[in-house]
C-alpha cells in the first residue's frame, strides 16, 4: 500500500462560495492525488455553507452584511473538528483572511497568495498579469498587492460589468460556451494591453479555465490550491505526463 506509514493530515474546507466551485476543488484534489486505495487520499472536512453573506454585496454594492464573522465561525468549527489546515475555494473571500486567521491556530492555505507566488516563477520582473476575477478583488487591491510583493503588476478587464454578469450567470445556471467566449475575449483584450500572463482568479471561472485559450500562459488559482492541499496533507501528487 502506498500510504502504510502514516495518515495524511486533515484539511478543513470553507465551502459554498460557490457550491459548484467547492465540489470542483474536491474533485480536483481527488484526481490529482496518486493513490492505490481510499486510504491514500486527502482527508477533508467540508463546511458547505452557501449562506455566507455575499462578498459582492459587502465589497462592491456596500449594502450587505460582513462575511468575516461567519467565515471566522466556520474556521473555528473546522479546527474543533480536527482540521490541521484550512482551504477556501473563493478568491474574493480571502479579503476576510485576517478575520479567519485571528480565530484559529491552524494555517490558512491562502489561494490567491500562493497563486501569485507561483505565477512569478519563470516570469520576468515587472511582467503584467491579466486577472480574470470578481471586480471586488480589484476594488480591494487583493491581487495587486500580492503580485507587487513578488515583483509583478496586475491588469484587470475594463468591462467589469460583463465579468460580474458572467460570474452571476455561472452561479445561477452553471458554465456555458458563451461564458468561455467572454473569458477569451477579455483575455485577448488584456494581452493587447500588455498582459504577459493570465491568472484565473475566480473559482466560478475555474470551472471552465481548462477551455480558455489565450496567447499567453493561463494559470488557475484553484489548481494552485489543489497542489497546496496535497502537499500539506502529505499525500502524493499524481505526476502528469
Amino acid at each position: 500500500m502506498m500510504n502504510s506509514a502514516r495518515t495524511p493530515r486533515r484539511i478543513g474546507v470553507l465551502g459554498g462560495m460557490g457550491v459548484e466551485a467547492t465540489i470542483a476543488l474536491m474533485q480536483r484534489v481527488h484526481a490529482a492525488t496518486a493513490a492505490e486505495d481510499d486510504q491514500d487520499h486527502v482527508p477533508m472536512f467540508v463546511d458547505m455553507n452557501p449562506q455566507v453573506p455575499s462578498r459582492i454585496r459587502h465589497l462592491i454594492e456596500k449594502d450587505g452584511p460582513d462575511p468575516g464573522p461567519v467565515l471566522a465561525e466556520m474556521a473555528g468549527r473546522l479546527e474543533r473538528a480536527g482540521a490541521q489546515a484550512l482551504a477556501m475555494p473563493c478568491n474574493t473571500a480571502h479579503f476576510y483572511a485576517p478575520a479567519i486567521e485571528q480565530r484559529v491556530r491552524i494555517p490558512l492555505l491562502n489561494m490567491p497568495k500562493l497563486a501569485c507566488a507561483q505565477v512569478a516563477h519563470g516570469a520576468t520582473a515587472g511582467t503584467s498579469v491579466g486577472i480574470l476575477a470578481s471586480p471586488a478583488t480589484n476594488s480591494t487591491g487583493l491581487f495587486q498587492g500580492m503580485l507587487k510583493q513578488v515583483g509583478l503588476g496586475a491588469i484587470y478587464p475594463e468591462n467589469e460589468t460583463a465579468i460580474l454578469a458572467t460570474i452571476r450567470r455561472i452561479k445561477k445556471d452553471g458554465p456555458r460556451p458563451a461564458d468561455i467566449a467572454v473569458l477569451e475575449d477579455e483575455s485577448a483584450a488584456l494581452v493587447q494591453r500588455g498582459a504577459g500572463r493570465i491568472l484565473v482568479g475566480c473559482t466560478e471561472f475555474s470551472l471552465i479555465s481548462k477551455e480558455v485559450q489565450a496567447e499567453v500562459p493561463v494559470s488557475d488559482t484553484l489548481d494552485t490550491l489543489v497542489s497546496a492541499i496535497i502537499a500539506f496533507s502529505g499525500a502524493q501528487q499524481r505526476q502528469t505526463p
